[in-house]
């Protein structure tokens, strides 16, 4: 298992010099990776930063979305074709900054709606588009992993049998799906039969809590999420996306109003410690505990692993126990 942590709580172009420290704090809280908004289009930017983080050991995986500008479920062609276009320009910021995984709803444009669900020939419109794309990135090694989000941000994929279905018709390997548990908690009655639906063609996880906020303290139906993510052997990311009042834009997008945790720091160290902790328990892993180290003012401190004491006892002790019982009058 892999854990990454979205640049999006920072920042919409991590390939600014300002956010190298970012980088640098994210990998001494203990993150694997970390998930690059992917929406200034220049593969010299995102060349740089690669080396940058391959320096640092950091791995990336990368995030973008679509708009009404360049929709690939509109009933214009030439929208559609720009679409396809600007995926294809993503791709290749992934392939220069070293991402192989692209997660993110650009099958259709974000919040944008028709008053009614989806067509029959937007269905179709969107299968059509992606499968240039994925053969595109099939050609520069990224997989795609296509976002199912909530009612109120897309209406075109809304669930994780909504993308499953999506991936299995374009019918390409590289193109499959992701889960978010923002999005699930909001849509799906089953939580453990959505995972088990999507996991032949799932390959990225977004670690998000009910509002957005530290993953561990909401609603979301955590001990359920991660049983059935150990129970239908899921071992790619599990990346933390959560959003603040940082990017103004962002923050209207996503409906963000009022701070919701101490510091950018704090989330992204509690998120990775309750990651790591929830992981180990089915994982037969290490458990964690809490040790000084530098961290942002309110923080708490970094965790480190600590093995986990035997719960068994001993064969002998156990036939030493056994032995005594028998001979105890009854």
């Amino acid at each position: 298992m892999k854990f990454g942590m979205n640049m999006l709580l920072w920042t919409d172009d991590p390939t600014k010099e300002e956010y190298l420290p970012v980088f640098e704090r994210l990998k001494k809280i203990g993150f694997d990776g970390v998930e690059l908004p992917i929406f200034n289009l220049d593969p010299n930017r995102f060349a740089a930063l690669g080396k940058r983080l391959d320096d640092l050991g950091l791995e990336r995986t990368g995030v973008t979305v679509r708009t009404v500008a360049d929709n690939p479920i509109s009933a214009d062609a030439a929208v559609r074709a720009k679409g396809v276009e600007l995926s294809k320009r993503v791709l290749d910021c992934c392939q220069a900054a070293g991402v192989r995984l692209l997660a993110g709803p650009y099958y259709a444009a974000l919040g944008h709606f028709s008053g009614a669900g989806p067509t029959s020939e937007e269905w179709r419109w969107g299968v059509e588009s992606m499968r240039p794309v994925a053969e595109y990135a099939g050609t520069v090694g990224v997989t795609l992993a296509l976002e199912f989000l909530n009612r109120f941000e897309i209406y075109l994929l809304n669930n994780a049998a909504d993308a499953a279905r999506f991936a299995r018709e374009v019918g390409h390997p590289s193109c499959r799906m992701m889960y978010d548990t923002f999005h699930a908690n909001i849509e799906e009655k089953d939580i453990t039969g959505a995972l088990k639906t999507c996991s032949d063609v799932m390959v990225h996880v977004h670690i998000s809590e009910n509002d957005r906020s530290t993953p561990g303290q909401g609603q979301v139906h955590w001990q359920e999420t991660f049983d059935t993510l150990k129970k239908i052997r899921y071992d790619g990311w599990l990346t933390i996306e959560a959003f603040g009042l940082a990017l103004p834009s962002l923050a209207a997008a996503t409906k963000i109003w009022r701070k919701m945790f101490v510091s950018e720091e704090q989330l992204a160290t509690d998120g990775l410690r309750f990651m790591k902790r929830e992981w180990a328990k089915r994982s037969g892993g290490a458990t964690t505990r809490i040790v000084k180290g530098p961290a942002a003012k309110g923080a708490r401190p970094m965790v480190k692993p600590v093995a986990k004491a035997a719960a068994m006892p001993s064969r002998a002790a156990a036939t030493k126990r056994a032995s005594a019982g028998k001979g105890r009058k009854r």
